[in-house]
């Protein structure tokens, strides 16, 4: 499986899509629960952090990408077996310096010889086109 590592401008599109997809997500919640009578406040904010949280490692994690990965064909894999999606907890691990880091982990993705960024490496994934 020799593929090629998905560039700057994809991971970019691919995040920049899946912040869309989370924004309606929440908004679609936000109508319904609103509809409802009497939601507790906590489970509001609990529904958001879920969302929030789990949306990215669910995704890798059965799927090998995110919608906007999808989008943009391109998928994350392990960096040993590329062949293999990168397991739940993996993907939590890879998610939560992601979000510590924000784009500063993006921006050292050119100076990667695999494209990785700091959460990849952290990961040890790899994030290619398909």
């Amino acid at each position: 499986m020799n593929k090629s590592y998905a560039s700057l401008q994809d991971r970019i599109k691919a995040a920049f899509i899946d912040s869309i997809i989370l924004i309606s997500a929440m908004y679609c919640t936000s109508v319904l629960l609103n509809s409802l009578e009497d939601v507790n406040p906590f489970v509001r904010m609990s529904l958001f952090i879920l969302y929030f949280m789990l949306y990215e490692p669910i995704m890798l994690s059965v799927f090998g990408h995110t919608l906007g990965h999808y989008y943009c064909d391109i998928r994350v894999r392990r960096e040993k077996e590329r062949h293999k999606k990168v397991n739940f907890f993996v993907a939590v691990v890879r998610f939560l310096f992601k979000a510590f880091l924000g784009w500063l982990s993006l921006i050292t993705i050119t100076s990667s010889s695999r494209g990785q960024a700091i959460h990849d490496a952290v990961a040890q994934s790899v994030v290619l086109v398909d």
